[in-house]
C-alpha cells in the first residue's frame, strides 16, 4: 500500500509552493510545536465553547511572565533560545489549569514555574513538571489558587480532541508508554473498588472516565519528556506508582486533585530510576 502511495505523495509534494514544504517540515521538527498548538486549541475550545471566562489581560500576562523568566535564565546559563517553546508549553497549562481571584497570583506562579526548571535540577535535567510545580506552589503558599476539574466537563468532542491529539504528541515524543500505564491503573483501581468491591453502577466508573482534565493532565502533563524516566521500564514502574497514589489520593483522602499532588510527590523518584535504570537521553529538537 505504501509503495502504491508513494508516487501520489511525490506528486503532492511537487505541488506544493517551496514556502509552505518549508514551513511544514519547519514545524514537523519539533514537538512542542504540536503541544503550543493544540494546547491553544484546548483554550480556544474552552473559552468559546465552554464559556470559560478568561481575560486577555490575564493570559497576556502569564505568558509574558513565563518566557520573561525563561529569557532571563537563558541569557545568563544555556544561550539556548528554542527553551522559550518550553516556557510558552508551560504558560499555556497554568492558564488551562489554573484559576486564581488575583493576577499576582498567576504570576507568582508563573515565576515559580520557570524558576524550578533552572534551580531544582539533577542529573542535568529539571526534577518537576514546571507548571504542576508552578500551580501547586501558589496554591499553597497564597491560598487563592485552585484547580478546578469540573470545568471541562465530560464533551464528547472535547474528550476525542484531547485523545486525538494528545496521541499526536506522545508518538512524536515516545511517551505513550507513561500515559497508558497511568490510566489503566488509576482507572483499574476505581473499577476494582467502586463496581466490583462497592458494587456501584458502571455509570459512575464511566462518568470518571469521561473527564477532560483526567485526560489532559494523562496525554500532557505527566508524559513530560524532560521530567519521566528515560527507560520505558522505568516509565512503566514510576507512572504506575503515581496512578497507585493518585487513587489513595482522592479516594481515602478526598483530594479532587489527586493526579497533580501525586505527580509532584514522586517526581524526585525519576533521578532514581534514571541512576539505577538508565535509558536513551532526551533532547528536544533545536
Amino acid at each position: 500500500m505504501s509503495t502504491l502511495l508513494l508516487p501520489l505523495r511525490s506528486r503532492l509534494t511537487s505541488l506544493t509552493p517551496p514556502l509552505l514544504r518549508e514551513i511544514a517540515a519547519w514545524f514537523s521538527s519539533d514537538a512542542r510545536h504540536y503541544q503550543v498548538l493544540f494546547q491553544l486549541t484546548f483554550l480556544l475550545f474552552g473559552m468559546f465553547a465552554l464559556g470559560w471566562e478568561i481575560s486577555l489581560l490575564r493570559l497576556n500576562i502569564i505568558i509574558l511572565t513565563c518566557l520573561a523568566v525563561q529569557a532571563l535564565f537563558i541569557q545568563f546559563t544555556t544561550k539556548d533560545w528554542t527553551g522559550l517553546k518550553s516556557a510558552l508549553i508551560s504558560s499555556m497549562s497554568i492558564c488551562l489549569m489554573m484559576q486564581a481571584n488575583s493576577i499576582w497570583t498567576f504570576v507568582l506562579a508563573a515565576v515559580i514555574a520557570i524558576s524550578s526548571k533552572f534551580i531544582i535540577r539533577i542529573q542535568g535535567r529539571h526534577v518537576f513538571n514546571p507548571a504542576n510545580f508552578g500551580i501547586l506552589m501558589a496554591l499553597l503558599i497564597t491560598g487563592d489558587a485552585w484547580v478546578s476539574p469540573g470545568q471541562w466537563g465530560s464533551s464528547a468532542l472535547l474528550l476525542m480532541l484531547v485523545g486525538c491529539l494528545g496521541l499526536v504528541v506522545l508518538l512524536k515524543v515516545k511517551r505513550l508508554d507513561t500515559a497508558f500505564t497511568f490510566l489503566i491503573v488509576f482507572l483499574g483501581l476505581n473499577y476494582v473498588r467502586n463496581v466490583l468491591y462497592l458494587g456501584w453502577p458502571h455509570d459512575f466508573f464511566f462518568h470518571q472516565l469521561n473527564t477532560g482534565s483526567l485526560l489532559l493532565f494523562s496525554f500532557f502533563m505527566i508524559t513530560d519528556p524532560m521530567a519521566t524516566p528515560l527507560s520505558r521500564k522505568a516509565r512503566i514502574i514510576w507512572a504506575a506508582l503515581v496512578a497507585v497514589l493518585a487513587w489513595w489520593l482522592s479516594t481515602k483522602a478526598f483530594i479532587h486533585t489527586a493526579p497533580l499532588w501525586a505527580l509532584i510527590s514522586l517526581s524526585p523518584l525519576v533521578p532514581l530510576f534514571n541512576r539505577f535504570m538508565p535509558g536513551q537521553n532526551f533532547k528536544w529538537q533545536r
